[in-house]
């Protein structure tokens, strides 16, 4: 079969029209734009803004109508970390499926539909199957999730800069987070920041490797995009670790002391934060003792049956009108308890699985860079570490597992390419585009 050729731009197309053609006459052009509009739903940036109902909609489906994606993987064998992923996946499913019909008195077809929020840990399959039949190289990949990191601090400053303060939630209901929010922390905008601190990832490692001030002067900025808009204790305090515990990992010993200082000194500064602070405030007014309460019915319920603490109790089906709050006459949200949450559901098997996909992710990731190495891979991995290290205060491998799923298959994806390559670390960056 010959090569297939681009059609020809005529000389009559207008501007506009002629420099689209141009455009998508090239391949990695059309490889780029197609992952582009991909990879926000499979990143779950619209899984909980409900203020854009029907791109909220799209995404809540999207880990079902993606699923045709994951065919190609079918026809590859002995994939990393492919089978720890299905495995994980069946066991949190099946096993909490299944429980929750004797505790909750559900069949289990209803305790399936208690799991949805699982449904984004097949992005592990299926946006690998997407990079299988788009074949990007890796500095196409990485471009791509640059692409929606400047699209979110830019629609972040925007939001800040021009949102009348009438667009500001003041009455927020229980379980609700509202893009556009004003609380006792002041006016904060809750955009999922997901490509945003890879980014902040990404150029913190460029600075440790080059040293060059405008690096610095971009982790800087994202930091206080975080702090002064965002505005999210455990994003703000899980960054800030990220940053000094890969800083002393991986900076170069002559830096090493004088990075730690800065993230030491920059630690305290964000201390001086009221708001930040408070996520070590135990009073009523930091919302502590709702979590408190969740917490002790939580492990009154678990009670002393070791299967309960080994297995979990599943958890009701979201098409209950009451939920978990019926039986236990109390505001019940499993994410506020985090890793007791997870225990909860799950048992300490399922909160050792979830340890475990974060564990071989991040273990793959530092095995991929071994090959060969960017900051933009560097910045995928630290937000893998960044997870681990937010996990005690917001609970992200249940609520968006996808995160981790698209880092997972972004980095299998490059493993398959230097092994379909057959070429030494030397020669990898040059063969991927890294």
């Amino acid at each position: 079969m010959g090569a297939r050729v681009a059609p020809p731009v005529t000389a009559g197309a207008s501007g506009p029209r002629r420099a689209l053609a141009t455009f998508w006459a090239t391949a990695a052009n059309r490889r780029v734009l197609l992952l582009v509009v991909l990879l926000p739903l499979f990143g779950q940036t619209f899984h909980y803004m409900k203020d854009l109902k029907p791109l909220w909609a799209l995404s809540k489906a999207f880990p079902i109508l993606s699923l045709p994606l994951a065919l190609p993987v079918l026809t590859r064998l002995r994939l990393p970390l492919v089978l720890t992923w299905l495995f994980v996946f069946v066991w949190l499913v099946l096993v909490s499926s299944f429980i929750g019909i004797f505790t909750f008195d559900q069949n289990f077809l209803a305790g399936l539909t208690a799991q949805v929020k699982l449904l984004p840990m097949l992005y592990a399959f299926s946006f690998l199957g997407l990079l299988l039949i788009v074949r990007p190289t890796a500095r196409e990949l990485t471009c791509v999730f640059f692409v929606w990191a400047a699209l979110t601090f830019a629609a972040v400053v925007l939001l800040w800069a021009f949102a009348p303060q009438s667009w500001y939630v003041s009455s927020i209901a229980y379980g609700d987070a509202p893009l556009l929010s004003t609380d006792d922390r002041g006016n904060r905008i809750r955009m999922p920041m997901y490509f945003g601190m890879i980014a902040l990832f990404a150029f913190h490692r460029q600075f440790l490797k080059r040293g060059d001030w405008r690096f610095g002067v971009l982790v800087a900025a994202t930091l206080a995009v975080l702090v002064g808009i965002i505005r999210t204790r455990s994003v703000v305090l899980a960054s800030v670790a990220t940053l000094a515990t890969v800083t002393f990992v991986a900076a170069p010993p002559r830096w090493r002391a004088v990075a730690v200082l800065g993230i030491a000194l920059a630690a305290l500064v964000l201390l001086q934060v009221p708001y930040v602070r408070s996520a070590f405030n135990t009073s009523s007014a930091s919302g502590f003792d709702v979590r408190q309460v969740t917490a002790d019915k939580a492990i009154a319920f678990l009670g002393d049956r070791p299967l309960r603490w080994l297995f979990g109790v599943g958890t009701i089906t979201s098409l209950d009108p009451g939920g978990l709050a019926k039986f236990f006459n109390h505001y019940f949200f499993l994410g506020d308890i985090s890793w007791l949450g997870v225990v909860f559901e799950f048992g300490l098997i399922g909160a050792g699985l979830f340890v475990l996909l974060l564990a071989r992710t991040w273990l793959f990731a530092r095995t991929i860079r071994r090959s060969f190495d960017t900051a933009s891979l560097g910045g995928l991995q630290d937000y893998v570490l960044f997870t681990a290290i937010q996990s005690p205060l917001y609970s992200t491998m249940t609520l968006q597992p996808g995160e981790i799923a698209l880092i997972a298959a972004s980095f299998v994806y490059l493993a398959i390419v230097l092994r379909d390559a057959g070429v030494d670390g030397a020669r990898v960056g040059r063969t991927t585009g890294a």
